[in-house]
């Protein structure tokens, strides 16, 4: 009897010194997550700092190799998403600047061009030449240069987020709200942009609803696909973003559209997934 007192007494014993381990190991981690936690937020602090700093400087290129760091270093940050977005704006301003960049070249301009045929050898917009190079007009000298796009683009669209995302080659240069297609009504599959109209009328019913009608629901663009009757188009009803709500088109902010028509080309692949 006393033999089985002793051997109870050691394991409670035993129970209360792993009971009181625990306590102690968590409460010690927790003072380390504390503690990791404020020299995370000093880190990454200065490095918002510096990023913010290289924009004002004028130098956005730098500024976004240090918020690709912020991305890559404090994944788990909540800032992480304005952090993307700012990548993302960084790109665009980027890309319509005369800075030249992974997928640019400065070329050359040569006797007999025009900004038709320049674009149309480097797969690219006479938009994009025109708003990189700071042009008014689409007047160009020859012996001057200037920087052309090279690489290609591509979209995916995802309609279970209601998001469109450019793509160069893999780079993500941004990600847009878009409203798709109600009833889930927008086709998946791969397609090819085919048409791009400025100020679109809108064929509907036997009718054509003019671009200056506030009934026509194209907005500013299109971008119609290798299917008939669908494709890309702007809206000035903002607040359907985001949403299953069109006839099975992709709709965008008219500002939206009105940058991603600047920047694709005729051709561009377009895929759409669930």
């Amino acid at each position: 009897m006393r033999k089985k007192l002793v051997v109870i007494t050691g394991i409670i014993i035993i129970v209360i010194f792993g009971v009181m381990l625990i306590f102690h190991t968590a409460g010690k981690n927790l003072f380390l997550s504390k503690q990791e936690s404020e020299e995370i937020a000093v880190g990454w602090s200065e490095i918002l700092n510096q990023a913010a700093e290289q924009e004002v400087k004028g130098d956005p290129l730098r500024a976004k190799s240090l918020y690709e760091k912020l991305v890559n270093d404090f994944a788990n940050s909540p800032q992480v998403g304005d952090w993307q977005k700012k990548i993302w704006d960084l790109n665009i301003k980027l890309l319509f600047s005369p800075t030249i960049t992974e997928g640019s070249i400065l070329y050359e301009i040569e006797p007999g061009d025009s900004l038709s045929k320049i674009a149309k050898k480097f797969n690219t917009t006479i938009g994009l030449l025109k708003r990189s190079n700071g042009l008014l007009s689409e007047k160009i000298i020859s012996g001057r240069k200037l920087k052309a796009w090279t690489k290609p683009f591509n979209i995916v669209v995802d309609k279970s987020q209601n998001i469109l995302i450019l793509k160069s080659n893999d780079e993500v240069i941004k990600t847009y709200i878009v409203s798709t297609g109600i009833n889930n009504s927008t086709p998946i599959g791969n397609f090819k942009i085919v048409k791009k109209l400025v100020d679109p009328p809108w064929h509907t019913s036997g009718t054509v609803i003019p671009p200056e009608s506030p009934d026509n629901i194209l907005g500013s663009r299109w971008m119609g696909f290798d299917l008939e009757g669908y494709g890309i188009h702007g809206t000035i009803n903002n607040e359907t973003l985001g949403q299953q709500i069109t006839q099975g088109c992709i709709r965008m902010s008219n500002s939206d559209v009105e940058e991603l028509f600047t920047i694709v080309p005729r051709n561009t692949a377009v895929v759409i997934v669930d």
